[in-house]
């Protein structure tokens, strides 16, 4: 799901900053909540911590779940600003820390024994989570959070506007490019992809044939592939065909429901919306290939509960956790499908989410399956900064690809020795 449509700002990487900087402990407590209570439940007090959705109805579904639960009053903090990572860890710091959060998968939280292990609710359903899922949540043979949305993201584009320019559906990276100089025609650009970029960092290394980091977590992004996928970026940032600065950032649908571009990178999420400003007048494609020895590809983002090992009500928050999001499948497909269009990282429930069955939604889903991509636990906020440094130099600026792999790779591999010696 979306992030609230006034912020503009990249939720991903800033979210695991915050993780990283929350699991070296250097974040201080700060300001007051702007939370919501929830629940009508007896006996232990539960706080979880959510960042607040653009989708209408989200914080209201969670109170309804919240007041269902008899076992525990469960109360729902709503941060409702763009700061809710700085929020979350550095009120983990404290005696105010909630029982629970929704956050991604991130490695630094296990090393430092910030989330509890959950193996023990999972594994009777193990089966019935997608298995990337359960990959992405799994250090040393534990599992660490429950996926609650699989939030698959793509490039939207006006069909009207691809037929008159007679551009046909990108496949590869120079199709995107030439689709994309065609299209630039007056204040309409031809693509959108971000204001800093970073949201198709990974779909480019991907889509080059590489990886972040392989099996044996080494580094897996510095090859051929990627320094030519820089390459083109760079001439794509410099086309004047890239529509920079908009008052959005990608994962917000305005800026191709609003005429601004004819394609736009964004997330599955945004679906209704397109769906209620377009019409039928708009269809997605993956990542395009970006060598001849890649592939197209398909990021698959989305959010996760935790439990809070340093909490005061572990097993309390262990047994709302297995509640909401294990046994209700009702709850989860409804906060799956209800509020914008995301994928139930449950097959039995993706199995009968008949709202995406059909249309761009079915589509989307079909892609998932056939391009899609994870979160590598081990791929670190050092990491991540390490890699936006390189687009930064080399694509905004112009430098060297190679010099700039070259300083990504020392910094990459200092975070790998010290998390895997």
């Amino acid at each position: 799901m979306s992030a609230m449509s006034s912020s503009n700002w990249d939720r991903r990487s800033i979210f695991k900053a915050a993780a990283g900087l929350a699991a070296a402990g250097t974040l201080a407590a700060c300001g007051s909540n702007n939370g919501r209570s929830g629940g009508s439940g007896s006996g232990k007090q539960l706080t979880q911590f959510f960042h607040a959705y653009g989708e209408a109805g989200t914080q209201q579904a969670l109170k309804r779940y919240a007041a269902a639960y008899k076992d525990a009053n469960v109360t729902t903090q709503w941060i409702t600003s763009a700061d809710f990572e700085n929020k979350l860890f550095a009120t983990l710091l404290t005696k105010n820390a909630p029982d629970l959060f929704e956050f991604h998968p991130q490695i630094q939280m296990v090393k430092s024994g910030q989330v509890a292990d959950l193996s023990d609710i999972i594994d009777p359903v193990k089966d019935d989570f997608n298995a990337a899922d359960i990959k992405s949540h799994t250090v040393d043979g534990k599992i660490y959070g429950v996926r609650m949305i699989d939030d698959p993201q793509f490039f939207f584009y006006r069909k009207s506007m691809l037929e008159k320019a007679n551009v046909k559906v990108p496949t590869t990276f120079d199709e995107l490019m030439e689709a994309a100089a065609k299209l630039t025609t007056g204040k309409v650009k031809g693509l959108y992809i971000g204001n800093d970029l970073h949201a198709v960092i990974n779909p480019m290394i991907w889509s080059a044939g590489a990886d972040t980091l392989d099996e044996k977590n080494q580094i897996a992004y510095h090859t051929p592939g990627v320094v030519e996928g820089i390459k083109k970026m760079r001439k794509l940032f410099t086309s004047g065909h890239l529509l920079l600065g908009a008052p959005t950032d990608y994962w917000d649908p305005s800026a191709l429901n609003q005429g601004l571009c004819a394609i736009q990178f964004c997330g599955m999420w945004a679906m209704p919306q397109f769906q209620q400003a377009l019409g039928d007048d708009w269809g997605i494609f993956p990542f395009p290939k970006v060598t001849d020895n890649g592939k197209q590809s398909v990021y698959n983002g989305g959010w996760s509960m935790f439990v809070n090992a340093k909490g005061k009500n572990v097993d309390a928050a262990k047994e709302y956790v297995k509640w909401l999001w294990i046994d209700q499948k009702k709850y989860q497909e409804d906060w799956a499908t209800s509020y914008g269009f995301h994928i139930p990282p449950r097959k039995s429930i993706a199995a009968t989410a008949t709202k995406l069955k059909s249309g761009n939604a079915a589509e989307g889903v079909k892609l998932f399956n056939e391009f899609g991509h994870f979160d590598n636990i081990g791929w670190t906020q050092a990491m991540i900064t390490a890699l936006e440094d390189v687009f930064a130099d080399s694509v905004r600026k112009g430098g060297d690809p190679e010099a700039a792999l070259d300083k990504a790779d020392k910094a990459v591999n200092r975070e790998l020795k010290k998390l895997f010696g």
